[in-house]
C-alpha cells in the first residue's frame, strides 16, 4: 500500500506539474492575446479619432458650401428682381412708344387725307390707282364719303371695286 500511495503521490505530482506547466502556458498565451487585443484596441481608437476628425471637417465644409450657396441664391434673387423691374420698365416704354407711333401715324394719315381732300378727284384717282391697294384703301378710309365717291368714279372700274372691297373689310 505504501507503494500504491507512493505511485499515486508521484503520479499526482507529475499531473500537477503538467497542469502547472499548462496553466503557465495558458497564462502566457492569455497575456500575449491580451497585448494583441490592446494593440488592436489602440488602432481602432486611432481610426475612430481619424473618422471623427474627418466627419467634423466634412461638416465644416458642408456648412461653408451651404453658406456660399445661400449667398449665391440671394444674389440671384436680387438680380432676378432687378431684371423683372427692368423688364416691366421696358414694357411700359414699349407701350408708350406704340401709342406715340399710332398718334404719329394718325397725324400723318390726317395730313395725307387733307392733301387728297384738297385735290381734284381726277388727279387723286390717278395717284391712288398707281399706289399699293392697301395704302390707297387706308387713305380713302380717312376721307369723307363724298370725296371717296368722287375719286372712285374717276378710277378704273376694276381698281375701284378692289379698293371698295378693302374699304368694307
Amino acid at each position: 500500500m505504501k507503494i500504491f500511495l507512493f505511485i499515486l503521490f508521484t503520479f499526482s505530482s507529475l499531473v500537477s506539474l503538467q497542469t502547472s506547466d499548462r496553466l503557465f502556458d495558458c497564462t502566457e498565451v492569455f497575456k500575449e492575446r491580451k497585448n494583441e487585443l490592446l494593440v488592436e484596441l489602440e488602432r481602432i481608437d486611432e481610426q475612430k479619432q481619424a473618422l471623427s476628425a474627418l466627419q467634423a471637417a466634412t461638416e465644416d465644409l458642408l456648412k461653408k458650401k451651404e453658406g456660399s450657396l445661400t449667398q449665391k441664391a440671394e444674389l440671384v434673387d436680387v438680380k432676378l428682381a432687378s431684371i423683372t423691374k427692368k423688364e416691366e420698365n421696358i414694357k411700359n416704354m414699349l407701350t408708350k412708344n406704340e401709342k406715340a407711333l399710332k398718334e404719329l401715324k394718325s397725324l400723318k394719315m390726317n395730313k395725307i387725307a387733307q392733301t387728297y381732300a384738297k385735290m381734284k378727284a381726277g388727279a387723286a384717282s390717278s395717284i391712288l390707282s398707281d399706289m399699293d391697294e392697301k395704302e390707297a384703301a387706308a387713305i380713302l378710309s380717312s376721307l369723307k364719303p363724298k370725296t371717296v365717291g368722287q375719286i372712285l368714279t374717276k378710277m378704273d372700274a376694276r381698281k375701284a371695286s378692289k379698293l371698295t372691297l378693302l374699304l368694307v373689310k
